[in-house]
Formats: C-alpha cells, sequence, structure tokens
C-alpha cells in the first residue's frame, strides 16, 4: 500500500483534512497526517503531533503559540516540516504528499516539498494556486490545485475539489508503485545529460539530442526561461545528471541586462562545482527577453528590438554588453572543478544572428568572442567553428565531444553508472 503524507494545520483546517484522510483511505492509500498547526487541538487525529514538527525545527509549540508571533512560529514549523519530511522520505514512508491551506498552509510546506526528489508525487490545495506559484513550485514539480472558495469549512463545492486532489494523489502514489525516481523502470537506466534549448537554437538542440540518444544517452532538454536554467542548475546539484550539453546560454544576458528570463547568478555554475563534464556554447547571448513591446523599459525602447511573438520582445545585446558576457562565461568556466569544453559558432549565435537576419551583428559577436577568449583558462578546451550554432554540423558536434568527456571521466563503470 502506498503512503500519502497529508501536511496542514489541525487547528484550522481539521475537518478539511480528516475529509481528505478519509477519501485517500478510500481509494487504497495509507495516509500519515503530519500537524503544521501552532495552536491547541484535540479534535483530530495525527501521526506526526505539531508538538513534534515544532521539536523538529527547534522549538516547542506551546511557548510558540504563548508568544504570538505568528512569523517566528511559521518560520519554526516550516523547518520542522521540512525536517519531518525529509526523514520520512528517507524511511520509505512517503510515496507522495498532498498538502492543504491559504497562503500560510502553502508556504510551511513548500519548501519541504522543493527538496524532495522529482518523480515524488507533490500536491498543494490552496488558493494561491490562481496567482504568483514561483515561491511555492520553484524548480520542483510540484503541483497546486486552486479550490476555487477559500478552505474554510466543507460544502458542496469544497468537498469536490478536496475529493478530487485526494484521487489525484492516489491515482499518481499507485501510479509511481514500483517505479524508480524521475519515473525511471528499474533496470532501463541511462546516463542522463541536460541540454537548455530556446526557440533560435532548437535545430542545434535537435540534432545534438538525436545524436546523445543515439549514443545511448537519455536527453532532458530546459527551456531556457529562467526557470529552465534554474531547474537544471538544480537537478545537477541534486546529482541527477552525468553531463550537461549547455547550448543555450541566453539567461546570463537578461541577468546582466535586467531582462524578464533571468535564472539568478548562480547560472552556468554547477556543472563546474561539482566536476561533471560539460560541453557550452554561447546560444542566443545575441538577445535579452522582454514581454509585449509596451513593457519594454524606456530606456531600451530606442534599442534594436524585435517581436518574437506577442508576448515576448528581443532586444539585441549591444556591443559592451557582449564583451562583458564574454568576460561571466570565462569566469564560470574557469572555475570548473571538471572536464569543460566551449564550443564558438562564428557564423552567429542564434537563428536570427546570421547575415540577413534581425540581429546579425558581426562586431557584437566579435566582442562576445573575443572576451571569451582573453580570460578563458588555458586548460579550458576551444573548439572555434565557422559556422552558425544551428548548422546541422553543430550539434552533433557538441555531442560527440560531451560523450569523449564522459567516457573518459568513468573509464571504469561506464557513464551509465551516473543515473540515479
Amino acid at each position: 500500500m502506498s503512503t500519502v503524507v497529508l501536511v496542514g494545520t489541525l487547528d484550522t483546517k481539521g475537518a478539511e483534512i480528516d475529509f481528505v484522510r478519509r477519501r485517500l483511505v478510500e481509494l487504497g492509500a495509507d495516509v500519515l497526517v503530519v500537524d503544521a498547526g501552532v495552536m491547541d487541538q484535540s479534535a483530530w487525529r495525527a501521526e506526526v503531533s505539531a508538538d513534534e514538527v515544532a521539536a523538529a525545527g527547534g522549538a516547542r509549540r506551546r511557548e510558540l503559540a504563548a508568544a504570538g508571533d505568528r512569523s517566528a512560529a511559521m518560520a519554526v514549523m516550516r523547518e520542522g516540516v521540512r525536517a519531518v519530511v525529509r526523514e520520512l522520505h528517507e524511511a520509505g514512508r512517503l510515496d507522495g504528499i498532498l498538502a492543504i491551506g491559504g497562503s500560510g498552509g502553502a508556504s510551511l510546506v513548500a519548501p519541504a516539498m522543493q527538496a524532495l526528489p522529482v518523480g515524488v508525487p507533490k500536491l498543494i490545495v490552496s488558493t494561491m494556486a490562481a496567482g504568483d506559484t514561483r515561491p511555492y513550485v520553484g524548480e520542483s514539480d510540484v503541483a497546486m490545485l486552486y479550490p476555487v472558495v477559500d478552505i474554510a469549512g466543507l460544502n458542496r463545492l469544497s468537498r469536490q475539489v478536496l475529493g478530487n486532489a485526494a484521487a489525484a494523489m492516489a491515482g499518481m502514489v499507485a501510479a509511481n508503485t514500483g517505479r524508480t525516481t524521475a519515473g525511471q523502470e528499474p533496470g532501463g537506466e541511462r546516463a542522463l545529460i541536460g541540454a537548455t534549448m530556446f526557440g533560435v537554437t532548437t535545430p542545434c538542440v535537435t540534432a545534438a539530442r538525436e545524436r546523445l540518444e543515439a549514443l545511448g544517452y537519455e536527453v532532458l532538454v530546459f527551456h531556457a526561461t529562467g526557470a529552465g536554467g534554474r531547474a537544471m542548475e538544480g537537478l545537477i546539484r541534486s546529482g541527477f545528471l552525468a553531463g550537461v550539453l549547455d547550448v543555450t546560454t541566453t539567461e546570463l544576458a537578461d541577468e546582466l541586462v535586467g531582462g524578464v528570463l533571468s535564472a539568478g547568478p548562480d547560472r552556468l555554475t554547477g556543472a563546474g562545482s561539482l566536476g561533471i563534464p560539460q560541453v557550452v556554447s554561447l546560444g542566443a547571448l545575441d538577445m535579452v527577453n522582454f514581454g509585449p513591446r509596451d513593457t519594454v523599459p524606456p530606456e531600451f525602447r530606442d534599442r534594436r528590438l524585435y517581436e518574437h511573438n506577442a508576448s515576448v520582445t528581443l532586444m539585441r545585446t549591444s556591443v559592451d554588453e557582449c564583451r562583458e558576457l564574454g568576460h561571466i562565461v570565462a569566469a564560470k568556466l574557469n572555475a570548473a572543478a571538471g572536464p569543460t569544453s566551449v564550443f564558438i559558432p562564428r557564423g552567429g549565435v542564434s537563428m536570427i544572428d546570421v547575415p540577413g537576419g534581425a540581429f546579425h551583428d558581426p562586431a557584437a559577436d566579435a566582442a562576445l568572442f573575443d572576451a571569451l577568449l582573453a580570460e578563458l583558462d588555458p586548460r579550458i578546451e576551444v573548439v572555434d567553428l565557422p559556422v552558425d550554432i544551428n548548422d546541422p554540423t553543430f550539434g552533433p558536434a557538441m555531442a560527440d565531444r560531451l560523450d569523449v568527456l564522459l567516457r573518459a571521466s568513468r573509464p571504469a563503470a561506464g557513464v551509465a553508472g551516473a543515473t540515479r
């Protein structure tokens, strides 16, 4: 029987949590309720009490309640939930996790869910699901369900929504029975490769992916939209990836200039910090991303702009920005502890950075390439090619080089030993 960990604050959502518990049991799941509430309650059953959660967070629940500081209490209970959930997962007592609550309830459990491996079913039923869900989802595979009405008592509508949540979770844990993390069938693991792609580098990444798959790898492609880059960096640091084919480093341009698709300052650091083989290129560093044209900041409206679609406006990076990006890429790659190769596409770094393309700018590209080469550590391999990044030969060449680096880094066990 699969076990669902059900998290909520029994002091405020007891009836709703009990309803979901009973529905999960009817659907064939075992249930462990974790009480994250702070105030006294004795009406509802919990396998992990609020006292235990507070202790796991480093405090006494009664003292938190007496102090009357909601923010401090939330911080303790959040850490307690994270510790309890981690322990349950490590003990094999968590096949899926479901939480119910408003903004407070969602924030109590979100860090614990985000820390669980990809593939473990995670579902939050919260009124926050209709707003900005990034604080709750992060770069994980957390699902959120909007309950339409506030979670404040059981009624005809809330019973339907909460019942659906229970059914969804019961179905997910049942479907996952006997399967390994990330949905891999036992015995069928292949080495996982992370690759980055944008619309303007799709031909390159498609060709590289097909080549890597033919060589026996499984390729996870991340859309370089900020969240995609953060997700890949997170999986690298979690030990999921054997190697990285970082074709599309465009998120660095948004981080530098102030675009809307930044992946943060840690982009292009995960593989290097862990010594994982990486083959890197400069895909889409010719552009910074904004929303619809009228959302482009005033200081940039006289720049070279290109409407990718009704929702996305691209801005061409300048000579000075490209030079700085060359410095940034060099610094990040110089810090790498593992085998690293960088591929330079002299013919253009994106689909529209080619002769006749909207962002063709040889001076800006030269500034990028020259700054990178001037500062790159000699131990970093450079493959300098006269073609653009989407040339049919470029992606497969990157894939072949990553294959060589992976095989050289694991000569005894083989690259397949790097999977989880």
